[in-house]
């Protein structure tokens, strides 16, 4: 069995803020940001919206795409690490808004890599025979955990979510070829928040050194593009869509000129929605929804706090 991407749906806050209509505090500007990261503007959870306010609304548009009914669904997996509580999941929120009564639900935490991470469990379960069609979710309302007077941090985030369906086919040349996930826990410290429920009993805000996160992304961004060519028996010039997450465009810039693969197969969308951690890779996705779904090769690559990073070939 293969798991085989038949539907897609996002959502966003409704509330766009631009580099210019930052805290004026922030001593920063719209060039200024644009040109260290690429982002010109983000998405902000209001009253009311939360991740998985967010995460229910883009499950419901993947399964109307998909032409499914929730109660088809017997797995939903999320990946985020900015849940509604500590406790329960997130998952099994979006589950009951959703009218699943079967199958289970459960969160996954690996920050910026989370949707990878959470695809690569569920496509275990469906070749494991334990599920036959999945929710995978990728969402994430960092704008609650940054610092808003730290401009090295706050203007790089927005929120989001997105999720795929997934469902159990028989195709041995289609679907999730193969996927790949890592971590590296002595880089722990480089990217993490300030606080947490069993350290400081709150949830703290995001500290980050920018130069270690730079480095080792697009190292592991290279490395794991080049771990599914090997996998899959592939060029570079066999990949159709390149989706790596969107941390700063320079990183990105960086991949293409490392790699050698056409820049107009590479998607750059960092200036939409700004970061946005594990719904990064499927609001992507969802740009190209076309292509992706009209066949060729899919590369997507992740890489976050931990550290994590991941990377999955999608043939369709």
């Amino acid at each position: 069995m293969n798991s085989v991407p038949i539907g897609l749906g996002v959502a966003l806050p409704s509330r766009c803020i631009t580099n210019t209509e930052l805290p004026k505090e922030l001593n920063t500007s719209d060039d200024w940001i644009i040109q260290r990261t690429g982002i010109h503007q983000r998405y902000v959870a209001g009253d009311g919206e939360t991740t998985a306010s967010l995460s229910t609304e883009a499950a419901r548009k993947a399964l109307a795409n998909a032409k499914i009914h929730p109660q088809d669904v017997d797995l939903v997996v999320l990946g985020t690490t900015t849940g509604d509580y500590t406790f329960p999941a997130t998952a099994v929120i979006v589950q009951k808004n959703l009218g699943i009564s079967k199958g289970a639900a459960f969160d996954i935490s690996a920050a910026c890599s989370g949707f990878v991470f959470a695809l690569d469990v569920a496509d275990s379960y469906i070749k494991l025979g334990k599920a036959r069609c999945a929710l995978v979710i990728g969402a994430d309302t960092y704008s609650r955990i940054v610092d808003w007077s730290d401009r090295s941090t706050c203007v790089l985030f927005g929120d989001g979510a997105g999720a795929l369906v997934i469902q159990a086919q028989e195709a041995q040349n289609r679907g999730l070829m193969s996927c790949s996930i890592h971590s590296d826990g002595n880089y722990s410290r480089c990217l993490l928040t300030s606080g947490g429920v069993s350290t400081t009993g709150s949830a703290g805000s995001i500290k980050m050194f920018g130069q270690e996160v730079f480095k080792f992304a697009v190292e592991k961004f290279c490395e794991s593009l080049t771990e599914q060519l090997i996998n899959n028996h592939m060029t570079i010039d066999d990949v159709d869509l390149l989706i790596p997450h969107q941390a700063n465009s320079r990183i990105i810039q960086k991949l293409i000129e490392i790699s050698g693969i056409d820049e107009k197969k590479v998607l750059i969308n960092i200036s939409k929605y700004a970061n946005t951690s594990a719904a990064s890779i499927p609001l992507a996705l969802n740009d190209v929804r076309n292509a992706f779904f009209s066949g060729g090769n899919t590369m997507l690559l992740s890489m976050g706090a931990g550290f994590t990073w991941g990377s999955a070939l999608i043939r369709l």
